[in-house]
């Protein structure tokens, strides 16, 4: 063994203790710094929303108000996440979400999916009864408009949603307990959360929870979170804006029709919307099968990023010195 790696594993033997291990300051330790920087950052972005709401006299369910409203939160996450990569020598990419991918095929791939999925959920649901398109509220120009205009918010709000559960938290986890113990508790983690959206009592967080798990599956499979974001996207817009069902609870203004939703909570998913439904549950065993027969290998994390970034840069500095050093003597 040479003096150099035998140098190196003294010196990560000295430092490997209850803080700090071979990836680095341990996962623990550094959820616990980022939910230390989320809570007083995230506490701004939500005064200055509301501060801005108020002044504007603009409401959360349109495109403008959800527009400023996603917008502060998911600069609010990519900050803290940001901030978090700088401490540890990472980039935004290594937690999934690489700028060069932005809106790639995959993404629209996804989106494509997604739309296709959901009208066939609602189609089963007007077959059976509990659901009617109703007719056109918006025409021409306006819904076009419109529909331009819902989709900026709805991808924030997609952007904010799964870069929270499945970005740096996912990531930090991962490096400490693994990949799908750590996607397992974040699902359940977002599951949880809707149970306190209205309507969330039934079957939302259990949807919530399943639909968690399948795009932790294409995030393994794809590397990064582009399909994930255009899934997460497209079904959003077809709920609020071109069919205009409730969304996790949310009713939204300015939609294409006015559909409606009548009968067993069980079967339309109530006041939860259609995401709360028994039929959704089965729409997502078959993403799970498809997706999981459709994508191949193992492409996240990037094995490169998992070890501690700022401990390798040192220990080449450090080979450098020391070949350096024998090169003067």
């Amino acid at each position: 063994m040479s003096d150099i790696s035998q140098a190196a594993q003294v010196a990560d033997a000295v430092r490997y203790n209850g803080f700090r291990g071979p990836n680095g300051l341990r996962a623990g330790w550094r959820i616990v710094i980022f939910v230390a920087l989320l809570l007083p950052i995230g506490y701004f972005a939500d005064r200055l929303s509301d501060a801005i709401m108020s002044r504007t006299q603009l409401e959360f369910p349109t495109p403008i108000g959800g527009l400023v409203v996603m917008g502060i939160f998911a600069a609010a996450i990519l900050l803290v996440t940001w901030i978090m990569a700088q401490i540890e020598g990472r980039t935004i990419a290594d937690y999934g979400l690489p700028w060069r991918r932005a809106f790639c095929g995959q993404f629209w791939q996804g989106a494509a999916i997604s739309f296709a999925s959901l009208t066939a959920l609602l189609y089963v649901l007007h077959l059976s009864g509990v659901l009617s398109f109703g007719s056109p509220a918006l025409h021409g120009a306006d819904a076009l408009q419109y529909g331009a205009l819902w989709a900026v918010p709805l991808f924030l709000a997609a952007l904010l949603e799964d870069f929270f559960y499945r970005g740096y938290v996912l990531f930090t986890l991962t490096s400490g307990i693994g990949f799908w113990p750590a996607a397992i508790f974040t699902s359940f983690l977002m599951g949880g959360a809707h149970y306190f959206n209205p309507g969330g009592h039934g079957l939302g967080p259990v949807s919530a929870t399943a639909y968690c798990l399948v795009t932790c599956l294409i995030l393994r499979r794809t590397g990064d979170l582009w399909m994930p974001l255009g899934i997460h996207s497209a079904w959003n817009w077809g709920e609020v804006f071109f069919y205009g069902v409730p969304s996790s609870g949310q009713v939204a203004q300015g939609h294409l029709l006015n559909a409606s939703l009548h009968g067993s909570a069980w079967l339309t998913g109530g006041t939860f919307g259609p995401e709360a439904s028994v039929i959704e549950l089965i729409v997502l065993a078959i993403w799970w099968l498809g997706f999981s027969a459709w994508l191949h290998g193992v492409k996240y994390p990037n094995p490169a990023a998992i070890p501690d970034p700022l401990r390798n840069r040192r220990n080449a500095e450090g080979k450098a010195q020391l070949s350096y050093d024998r090169e003067l003597h």
